[in-house]
């Protein structure tokens, strides 16, 4: 009797990996529906072929998966079904660091899917990216893997505390019950809608290291220039 391939093992592996990335998604019911639009067996090439517009449709199914569920992580779970998303997340070793190499620099997490971009959502991203921000030094210290918090009974609260080193942490987007428990966690979420590279906005911040801003003044430690003119005269 010959038994009848219905997926193959990669394209069950990449439909399993794009199914983490959405919030409750039910991962029987999602290749369920991908087999139902690209006709069985499913395969890699079937797979290269989904587009985000047919992604959000096959989420329209109740009893698939929210379908408030977000633009970013939607994307991210295409690129996964493509396999580009492996490939994308190639990044620069990060590069040794130790406690006081950097005197008045602050740790900065970015929410990256691709390369070294900030073009992840705080929810989703399958990594961040730390750095230690100077004056005169950007370093990439580390990248961490989003995966040991999938398990976790609040995923926003685990991803809090895998970046609770870091002072601030860039997003391309991030919900408002994440922000909170991100602030809780003493780290200052910064919004980017439009991404780009993760050099150019912490370029941008250590452009205003010397003359920092009130919020980032507080994280610092340190007075805000522009709140000096009305601090009280000292006595002679």
């Amino acid at each position: 009797m010959t038994t009848t391939i219905v997926i193959t093992k990669t394209a069950a592996l990449r439909i399993a990996q794009a199914a983490r990335l959405l919030d409750d998604v039910n991962a029987g019911a999602f290749a369920a529906k991908l087999g139902d639009q690209l006709g069985l067996p499913i395969t890699e090439e079937k797979l290269a072929k989904v587009t985000v517009a047919d992604l959000k449709l096959i989420l329209s199914g109740e009893e698939t998966v929210d379908p408030d569920v977000d633009g970013a992580s939607i994307k991210l779970a295409v690129r996964h079904l493509w396999g580009a998303a492996e490939e994308d997340q190639n990044v620069a070793a990060p590069v040794a660091y130790a406690e006081g190499d950097m005197p008045g620099s602050l740790r900065v997490a970015v929410a990256s899917n691709t390369e070294e971009n900030l073009d992840g959502h705080f929810g989703s991203c399958p990594r961040f990216l730390i750095y230690q921000v100077g004056r005169d030094e950007v370093r990439l210290i580390d990248a961490r893997s989003t995966s040991i918090t999938d398990d976790a009974e609040d995923k926003n609260v685990a991803r809090a505390n895998l970046i609770k080193d870091c002072q601030i942490v860039y997003v391309q987007s991030i919900g408002g019950p994440a922000a909170a428990k991100a602030v809780r966690a003493n780290i200052h979420p910064i919004k980017a809608p439009e991404g780009g590279k993760a050099s150019i906005a912490l370029q941008r911040l250590q452009a205003v290291l010397d003359a920092p801003p009130p919020w980032l003044a507080k994280i610092l430690g340190v007075e805000a220039k522009s709140l000096r003119q009305f601090a009280e005269p000292e006595e002679e």
